[in-house]
């Protein structure tokens, strides 16, 4: 069993912290529970410079200011592993995100490890050392926490501390040192704003066939759910599903009686939440419509011009030995398209920014689209 501290307190956490900001590697993994919530609730965040591997109990530790504050030193590499959901929790628990970020699972992908490896089969590709993923499921908000779920938890940082030095040097011998670290700038952009209650009806699943007046009611509808979730800290599927948002936009029912007849909503989303529904739909701004939601798939010439751009990108990949996924993936040539067929108005396409750009931008260029 890996050698750890245990923290549970604020004074035990000031003291590490003093220590961690002499370093300048620090190997962070978060466990957290997701089940009906819409954040995800941190359960604990583990900590590794290369001389003290801490497993930090925030359900314990009062304030964690002065940890959150390790995130922004620029002086500290912030190395993490398939990092998307860790950024959300730092977002909504420290209101920060790390200002020099390497994601371990990135850097392996341009390493040519593959795409998606997930760690404990980088550390097995690496430092040939098998680790049990046993504990991957558990409950992390209880308390107190097993023997085992501690060194699993010890685990996912102690081997990473290990087998950056191996990613670094690939990465170095290939000149992709400072990709990494400009997809770690990427990944932190905007997660510390709020999320926009007057654009919540464009995430709703199928908005894109209502017309304007019903985009009208869908708008208002989608802006209370995301209100309530935010407020309830609940999933907005156990709000209202997106099933029965669409619904009532089409329908617009007028009272009970109508609403209750609807197959979309289930009886308990007509039981807890009719009377609002009913009233929401009634505030309808019908004089401002949203514009139509355009879809770009749905265009002539759509599916040839994205076959076009995704088997040149497949030939780039290969040629530069960089996952296609991370290349340039469905959304990115989606966006590219995008751009493309707007007049290239607007902020360039991930494609043809930062590193992409020196790999796709003449060939993109070339094609007849």
């Amino acid at each position: 069993m890996l050698a750890f501290q245990y923290i549970d307190d604020d004074a035990s956490l000031a003291k590490l912290v003093s220590q961690y900001r002499e370093s300048q590697l620090l190997v962070l993994d978060t466990e957290f529970v997701r089940t009906r919530t819409f954040y995800a609730r941190l359960g604990l965040i583990q900590a590794y410079d290369g001389k003290t591997l801490a497993l930090i109990d925030p359900v314990a530790v009062s304030d964690l200011s002065g940890f959150w504050s390790l995130l922004t030193e620029p002086s500290i590499t912030t190395i993490l592993h398939s990092c998307s959901e860790d950024l959300e929790v730092f977002a909504r628990n420290g209101q920060c995100q790390p200002v020099k970020l390497f994601d371990s699972q990135i850097a392996a992908a341009l390493c040519g490890f593959g795409h998606g490896l997930g760690y404990a089969k980088l550390v097995e590709q690496t430092l040939n050392i098998p680790l049990d993923k046993g504990e991957s499921r558990t409950d992390w908000m209880k308390r107190p926490l097993s023997e085992a779920q501690l060194n699993y938890a010890a685990n996912d940082v102690y081997y990473l501390y290990q087998l950056y030095p191996q990613l670094v040097e690939k990465l170095e011998e290939q000149n992709r040192l400072g990709w990494v670290f400009e997809e770690g700038e990427r990944m932190t952009q905007g997660r510390l704003s709020p999320p926009d209650l007057e654009l919540a009806y464009l995430r709703v699943k199928n908005a894109f066939q209502l017309s304007p007046k019903q985009l009208a009611y869908l708008k208002v509808l989608a802006k209370w759910r995301l209100s309530k979730a935010l407020s309830r800290d609940l999933a907005v599927g156990f709000v209202v599903k997106d099933h029965g948002l669409i619904g009532l936009a089409k329908k617009q029912p007028k009272n009970s009686s109508e609403l209750y007849k609807m197959i979309e909503l289930t009886e308990q989303e007509k039981r807890v939440h009719g009377k609002d529904l009913i009233r929401l739909l009634a505030t309808a701004d019908l004089d401002n419509l949203p514009d139509a939601i355009d879809v770009l798939a749905l265009k002539t010439g759509y599916k040839s011009s994205f076959k076009t751009i995704k088997q040149c990108l497949s030939e780039l990949s290969e040629r530069h030995e960089v996952p296609i996924e991370l290349l340039g993936s469905k959304r990115h040539i989606h966006e590219y398209l995008e751009w493309l067929w707007a007049g290239k108005v607007g902020d360039k396409p991930l494609l043809l920014s930062g590193w992409r750009e020196t790999l796709v931008s003449a060939p993109l260029s070339a094609l007849s689209l």
